[in-house]
């Protein structure tokens, strides 16, 4: 029978599967990249990423991360093992992303990441708490308004030549830093940083195709002191460097 719950070590390597159950994945260490549902995300510290049955899934992580893994292993088991708790469980795992973590949540992953999880009853009872208490959290993440996105992408682009902060972004949106992250993560399925840096690129591509200005300038408009970091991002984001980018359009 495959084990309930595993520590894994994620590296460069990129795994690309999809697999007959369900799976969480809860971030120890490190930063893992993960694409599932056609969602691209982080999993870090105090964050998990919900795998549904048959989903095909992409990850691997450039500089390394740990992980708890969660795999569900039947929905018989779900029903047996959670009761009351097994429908609200079903309607996580048939949810593809990315979901923050509690205070709470996060001391229990931490907990079974330092317990003999090869032991078959710790595995089994700690993956049964583990699931009650992600159910019982899941109203409170879909909870409220919607992030103002539009004030938040009209102060990026106002200060995309300056040093952002998360806490810049939460008093835009009236929040504190740790909520604004935590309502980024579960809105978006990315950091305010993510956000921004994204933001910033897209801003960035828009200058390269409609203007003339030097790609130098153009990194500085958008917060990059280093033209080669510059290139660099974009090169991460899009595929190409700034120059193919601008080239592109030339052509046509």
């Amino acid at each position: 029978m495959r084990p309930i719950l595993t520590l894994r070590q994620y590296s460069h390597d990129l795994i690309v599967h999809s697999h007959d159950h369900a799976q969480l994945v809860f971030g120890l260490s490190g930063a893992l990249d993960f694409e599932v549902g056609g969602q691209g995300s982080q999993v870090m510290q105090q964050s998990f990423v919900v795998i549904p049955q048959g989903a095909h899934h992409a990850c691997g992580s450039p500089k390394g991360s740990r992980c708890l893994v969660l795999d569900v292993p039947s929905e018989q088991w779900l029903a047996q093992s959670l009761g009351e708790h097994a429908e609200a469980s079903r309607r996580l795992l048939d949810t593809p992303g990315r979901l923050p973590l509690d205070a709470g949540q996060s001391q229990l992953v931490n907990w079974l990441a330092s317990s003999p999880v090869q032991d078959p009853l710790i595995a089994q009872q700690g993956a049964v708490l583990l699931l009650a208490s992600l159910n019982s959290a899941a109203p409170r993440q879909v909870a409220g308004k919607r992030l103002p996105y539009a004030a938040l992408n009209a102060h990026i682009d106002q200060y995309a030549a300056y040093p952002l902060q998360v806490a810049d972004l939460a008093r835009v949106a009236g929040l504190s830093s740790a909520r604004l992250h935590a309502r980024f993560v579960a809105e978006c399925g990315q950091t305010p940083m993510d956000y921004i840096r994204s933001r910033r690129l897209h801003s960035a591509v828009k200058l390269l195709r409609e203007t003339a200005l030097p790609i130098g300038e153009v990194a500085c408009r958008v917060g990059y002191a280093s033209q080669s970091a510059f290139a660099a991002a974009v090169l991460r984001e899009f595929g190409a460097s700034p120059g193919a980018l601008r080239r592109a359009v030339n052509e046509r």
